[in-house]
């Protein structure tokens, strides 16, 4: 089975906004030209999200909401279960991405959890499903179990950690890879001299740089910011093309930080 998905290409990061929050920057971001919105039920947001999307005055299908689903939720009717109660807390009658958050693989329960999901979709409540933080030997196992590839795997990218196994089975498999913490996770990526001088000689800026080095790689992106003028920037990042020699560069930078693949490390 092959997916229709069609995604924007910059998506509003949620994570760790409250409902308060969510509300007010969604409804702000999609003023500024958004139309991508990620939250999960771990973030504790959905609500002030629909809320956002609402104060919005857009019509429902001009906004593209995407959700996750916890580990709890991994069996067959845990995945209706949590989609009910998304769609419910969201106040919408469809969501248009569905994701599991994580593959749990020491419950060694996400095929089931994928195989909720497949059921669900043919339900007409989630125009689409994908996974996150799966790799090649989750995905492996998911589409044997169905026969049904993910229209998106999201992943924690960035120009230190490129994941390019994980892209390249994604890549083969029709499945597209959403970047999440594109620009580091707040741990310094933006401050890296090679990234500040290249943003420069770009006449960008490092934020800018980086989502327009995720858009080089065919990557889709979530990225979080509550400032206007940021939100602005970066949308206006993603139809920005660099020259091959600075993607390049950024590209040489993997491996130079330590990842651990782990819903208990990070706070996605």
């Amino acid at each position: 089975m092959t997916s229709d998905l069609q995604i924007p290409a910059l998506g509003l990061g949620t994570w760790p906004l409250d409902d308060d929050g969510a509300e007010r920057v969604v409804a702000q971001a999609l003023e500024i030209g958004y139309r991508l919105v990620d939250t999960a039920f771990a973030y504790g947001n959905e609500v002030g999200v629909g809320r956002g999307v609402r104060a919005s005055g857009l019509p429902r299908d001009q906004v593209f909401i995407t959700t996750k689903f916890n580990g709890d939720s991994h069996s067959v009717d845990g995945a209706r279960i949590a989609v009910e109660r998304s769609l419910e807390k969201l106040g919408t009658d469809y969501v248009d991405l569905v994701l599991i958050h994580w593959p749990m693989p020491w419950q060694d329960r996400y095929v089931q959890a994928w195989e909720g999901l497949v059921a669900v979709q043919g339900s007409g409540l989630v125009r689409h499903i994908g996974v996150s933080n799966f790799l090649p030997d989750h995905l492996d196992r998911i589409i044997a179990a169905t026969g049904v590839a993910p229209a998106l795997d999201q992943l924690q990218i960035n120009p230190r950690w490129t994941q390019p196994e994980a892209r390249a089975f994604n890549a083969a498999h029709a499945i597209v890879t959403q970047s999440w913490s594109p620009l580091g996770q707040g741990k310094g990526l933006l401050e890296v001299t090679e990234i500040v001088d290249l943003a420069r000689a770009q006449g960008l800026t490092p934020a800018q740089l980086v989502l327009a080095w995720h858009r080089a790689l065919g990557l889709v992106v979530v990225a979080k910011s509550s400032d206007p003028d940021r939100l602005r920037a970066n949308l206006a990042a993603v139809e920005l093309t660099l020259p091959d020699d600075v993607v390049a560069a950024l590209s040489a930078m993997d491996g130079t930080e330590p990842h651990v693949l782990s819903p208990l490390t990070f706070g996605h």
